[in-house]
């Protein structure tokens, strides 16, 4: 596939997406905000940004603005044979403001464009193969992967907890975070040293521990309230992580409580 090069505005409301080629994207007029599997920037005129493949980007431009895009298949003629060294690149998100040089070739290109009023394939690689080299060059043989924000736990937590009857999935939670599934994984474990679903379950637990410690719900209503499909799921979850079944808790919580005996509460197993 060949590289593709236009100019668009970019919706003023937030948009999201990831697509399975790589795009750069240069501000001609205006500004516009990006948010590329956690790393957040904006780009005005003569600056942008680099988006890999498959990464998840926000992004929203900012009342009148206009944006020059390259859009560039893995296996477009500006990445691969002679300029496969130019895929490096794409190692991960970046943004970058064009020197003196680069912004007079932007100059040519856009004066090419308007000429033509749509480039053929052919011109559209070698344009796309000369402005990635002299990008590649200034911004150094590799790319270094920029420093990731750290997860937002405590968004995550409020998520989880006012979700918590419901079910929630990974792309649930790695919506919350801007990110893919995958590297949203990739991401959480190394955070937290925990899967997504084992770190949601210790959340359903700490809720329900919480209820039978501070309510008189039902141990059926507090499986329901937090997630457990019936309550011998939650049983059985609460016996696997604590040692004992919630039933044995919450008898020694009327036990320290005084004036209150166990016959005030239904029994629960």
């Amino acid at each position: 596939m060949s590289s593709v090069i236009r100019q668009i505005p970019l919706d003023t409301a937030t948009q999201h997406h990831a697509h399975d080629f790589h795009q750069i994207v240069i501000g001609l007029h205006g500004r516009a905000e990006f948010e590329i599997e956690g790393l957040g920037g904006a780009i005005s005129a003569l600056s942008g940004c680099i988006v890999p493949a498959n990464h998840v980007h926000h992004y929203m431009g900012q009342g009148e603005n206009r944006q020059l895009i390259l859009d560039l298949p893995a296996d477009a003629p500006s990445l691969t044979g002679y300029h496969h060294e130019l895929s490096r690149l794409f190692d991960a998100p970046r943004f970058f403001a064009l020197d003196t040089p680069l912004k007079h070739f932007l100059d040519f290109l856009l004066l090419e464009q308007a000429a033509s009023r749509h480039l053929n394939t052919a011109q559209s690689d070698r344009l796309a193969a000369t402005f990635l080299g002299c990008l590649h060059a200034r911004l150094g043989a590799t790319t270094p992967t920029p420093p990731m924000r750290r997860l937002d736990l405590v968004k995550l937590d409020r998520f989880i907890d006012r979700h918590l009857a419901s079910s929630i999935s990974v792309a649930d939670l790695a919506a919350q975070a801007c990110l893919s599934e995958a590297h949203f994984r990739s991401r959480f474990r190394e955070q937290t040293g925990l899967s997504p679903w084992q770190y949601v379950r210790r959340r359903r637990l700490e809720a329900a521990r919480r209820l039978l410690e501070e309510s008189r719900m039902p141990l059926s209503q507090i499986a329901l309230n937090t997630g457990f499909a019936h309550q011998s799921a939650l049983s059985h979850a609460f016996r696997s992580a604590y040692g004992h079944p919630p039933s044995q808790l919450r008898r020694a919580r009327l036990e320290r409580s005084p004036g209150v005996t166990a016959n005030r509460l239904p029994h629960t197993t």
